[in-house]
């Protein structure tokens, strides 16, 4: 039996990017279609390079989530293999496209989960192998911290070098970006990601989700929004949590919620409301303060290395939270009151894991004709400060 040869789009024909740079983008700009499904959302988009969201599907799994107390790897896969169909559909018709309309595919090529990964990248590289469409696998972090890129006015626009805070289920990162591709990453976690931690004490102190995932539960049970709050007003006892590794760049969170945990133990977890009040609003303190420390001392590292940081990007799941967003605003006006720092956030919708960050990272790719070969392979653990030299590595391959 033959079988047939796969080869790059690049040899076997002019891309529809090339096309694009040939005639111009006064009569057309690019138009990317992407796909994400890295965890646990199923996520399609379509995004222009002159900045319009055409549209913006994320299929989330809150149920199965609330059923086996978070992501289940082979529930999550045969999930997205069962919404990924629906929508990409979706996503062309609320773009009022045909796939025929799209110049580019994009995917999540990492990190992630191995599977789930799988369902974003067999898709998109057989789509764009089926219609001879250009294709470019992106860093999934790199998206988070390019989002404000696309979403900020042109005023509020972060310039490199910038600081960016990415908090997520998988991810606790303090980076320094000096260009699109180019990251230092100058703190991460040892143990658990903030996102995990959030988790694990909203399951523990038993916080309805509410059709939410369970950190935004905990965000609303601390602010008093839950049916068994009782407000911000109300005096609740504060619950003593440690301060990991004081003075040092690194965060961990395990330690926060084990303190969680042997209280409820000691209690057989039986607790009033006012107290799981307290023990919540005392562990959302303690780990955003984390962020705080962790920030401050990101600063005074880049000023003792002469990098002047202008703005400070968070993004990622917790990013939503209300509560860390006013920290951070207060951190950095004490840090630095004299030179302000811009906190820039994504929209909401756009914090959480979507394909529209994942069409806009793989943009200028698209635009330089930097893409990448139809049998690039998925890369579950993937360090976002290896990405240039990878994205070299790539590119000095295929022009061989």
């Amino acid at each position: 039996m033959q079988h047939a040869r796969l080869l790059p789009f690049r040899l076997s024909r002019p891309s529809s990017v090339a096309r694009v740079l040939r005639y111009g983008f006064a009569r057309r700009h690019f138009t990317v279609l992407a796909l994400e499904s890295s965890a646990d959302d199923t996520c399609a988009a379509v995004v222009t390079s002159d900045r319009q969201i055409l549209s913006n599907v994320v299929v989330n799994q809150q149920a199965f989530l609330e059923e086996y107390g978070g992501i289940h790897p082979f529930v999550a896969l045969h999930a997205h293999q069962r919404n990924m169909p629906g929508a990409v559909q979706r996503a062309l018709r609320e773009a009022n496209l045909t796939v025929n309309e799209i110049d580019g595919i994009a995917f999540t090529r990492g990190p992630g989960i191995p599977g789930c990964l799988s369902v974003c990248g067999n898709a998109a590289r057989s789509l764009a192998a089926a219609l001879n469409k250009p294709l470019v696998g992106v860093h999934h972090m790199q998206a988070h911290a390019l989002t404000p890129l696309l979403t900020s006015p042109p005023a509020d626009r972060p310039e490199f070098p910038f600081l960016t805070i990415l908090v997520s289920g998988g991810h606790t990162l303090l980076l320094l970006a000096t260009s699109p591709t180019a990251f230092r990453i100058l703190a991460t976690t040892l143990d658990e990601s903030i996102g995990n931690a959030f988790d694990k004490v909203a399951r523990m102190l038993g916080v309805p989700f509410g059709g939410t995932a369970p950190g935004a539960a905990l965000e609303r049970f601390c602010a008093g929004e839950n049916s068994e709050g009782n407000g911000e007003e109300e005096e609740v006892p504060e619950i003593r949590m440690p301060r990991p590794m004081p003075g040092r760049l690194a965060f961990s969170y395990t330690g926060l919620h084990s303190t969680v945990e042997r209280f409820l133990d000691a209690r057989r977890g039986t607790l009033d409301t006012r107290t799981r009040l307290g023990l919540a609003r005392s562990f959302q303190r303690a780990a955003v303060a984390q962020l705080e420390e962790k920030l401050v001392l990101g600063m005074r590292l880049c000023t003792k290395e002469g990098v002047r940081v202008r703005s400070l990007v968070v993004s990622g799941g917790v990013a939503s939270n209300r509560y860390l967003r006013a920290r951070l605003q207060a951190c950095l006006d004490a840090e630095s009151p004299e030179e302000p720092v811009g906190l820039v956030f994504p929209p909401p919708s756009l914090c959480t894991d979507n394909a529209v960050m994942i069409a806009w990272a793989a943009m200028d790719r698209f635009l330089a004709g930097d893409t990448d070969e139809y049998a690039i392979e998925s890369r579950p653990k993937w360090s976002l400060e290896g990405l240039e030299e990878s994205l070299l590595v790539v590119k000095g391959t295929t022009e061989c």
